[in-house]
């Protein structure tokens, strides 16, 4: 398994079947949708992370739900790739400017479509890897693996540090324990998911009283990074 949530929003049942045997067959979990409104609902509850959209849809159409979501901070990066007969190049300029990562044209194979998604996926887990991040005076840098606020160095353990690297980098945005096992430990790692709260107690207690609020509790879901109270 990839560990990886694909949602396949089609509103024809053959084509969403299709898609989902092939991925299903190359490792990944996979979510349906035949139409905009039940896609941004799934998104909302699941947060898969990457979306094969459909551009002809009916009422509200795949570039509209694109739009949507790159507006949307919280969903703003799950990379989208746009399923279409459109092959004219404005077409796809279009998708592209509506957010969408890349576009495949119809018909297309199932092994164009997972090499297609896999360098999408490899593209926005590594975009700004190693750049430095800066959120309200807390200051993190890959290259050299330090952590400071203003002008003082904080320690990190280096699990407290990758755990501090994913939430910087995805902000605003609320994980379970099973999808920072899989992001930050791995998905091949066997850890049990109260790890994850040990871990989160020391991350807070290495940000000090400054900045542990930006660590804060979901009832009922997990953790989020967010500057907001």
């Amino acid at each position: 398994m990839t560990g990886k949530t694909v949602l396949i929003v089609d509103d024809e049942a053959a084509i969403r079947e299709m898609i989902a045997v092939a991925l299903q067959m190359a490792g990944y979990r996979c979510l349906e949708a035949d139409n905009a409104q039940n896609a941004h609902a799934i998104v909302v509850d699941h947060q898969p992370d990457i979306i094969l959209l459909d551009w002809m849809m009916p009422n509200v159409s795949g570039i509209e739900l694109a739009r949507r979501l790159k507006r949307e901070t919280a969903y703003a990066d799950i990379p989208i790739i746009m399923l279409t007969a459109r092959s004219e190049e404005d077409n796809k300029i279009q998708g592209l400017e509506a957010g969408a990562d890349d576009y495949i044209t119809k018909p297309f194979s199932p092994r164009e479509l997972i090499a297609r998604l896999k360098a999408v996926l490899r593209r926005t887990a590594t975009a700004g890897i190693d750049e430095s991040i800066e959120i309200e005076g807390l200051r993190l840098d890959p290259s050299s693996h330090r952590v400071s606020s203003g002008d003082t160095e904080l320690e990190f353990g280096p699990t407290e540090f990758r755990l501090l690297q994913f939430f910087m980098t995805h902000p605003e945005r609320a994980y379970t324990r099973s999808q920072l096992l899989d992001y930050v430990w791995g998905g091949n790692v066997y850890v049990e998911e109260r790890t994850v709260d040990v871990h989160i107690r020391r991350l807070r207690l290495a940000l000090g009283t400054k900045h542990e609020h930006l660590v804060q509790t979901v009832r009922g879901t997990g953790y989020r990074f967010s500057t907001k109270v």
